[in-house]
């Protein structure tokens, strides 16, 4: 039970972190997502405490970073990502203004039954920042003019 409970903590901690308003960065809500995303990561590669502890925290430092450097240039290629890219075909891009690079592989469309009229995609991004390459998941779901918007 023990175990379980220390999993769940650093769990717990970044939806709550993730989910939060509109207050909140971009690189506070990545780093939520990503902690999130490290912590399941690190129990299941692992499966210790200490793994998932450190998954956690490698996946917040992740997260930050995506969110946090991602531009307006960056955002507009990811959302044509999301519209226009086969499932599973990475699509990369340059960012001439700040140099960094992203590689993003798309996953296939799905909806939810809570809102069928709404599709989401799931992608993975390796981005490249200042010369470290980190990965990282997100989630994008269309809002109700068609653009395509990053989940929390």
């Amino acid at each position: 039970m023990k175990k379980l409970s220390l999993f769940l903590l650093p769990v717990i901690i970044a939806f709550t972190l993730s989910s939060c308003g509109p207050q909140y960065s971009k690189g506070t809500q990545g780093a939520g997502i990503g902690a999130a995303g490290g912590a399941i990561a690190g129990q299941a590669i692992g499966r210790s405490t200490e793994a998932t502890l450190i998954g956690a925290a490698v996946g917040t430092l992740l997260g930050y970073i995506v969110g946090n450097e991602m531009d307006k240039y960056d955002r507009q290629q990811l959302n044509q990502t999301y519209e226009y890219a086969p499932s599973g075909q990475p699509t990369s891009w340059h960012n001439p203004d700040n140099g960094n690079s992203y590689q993003v592989v798309p996953q296939p469309a799905y909806t939810q039954p809570s809102q069928p009229d709404r599709p989401c995609r799931k992608a993975e991004i390796l981005a490249t920042i200042d010369g470290r390459t980190e990965k990282t998941y997100t989630t994008a779901c269309r809002n109700s003019v068609g653009q395509w918007v990053l989940q929390n």
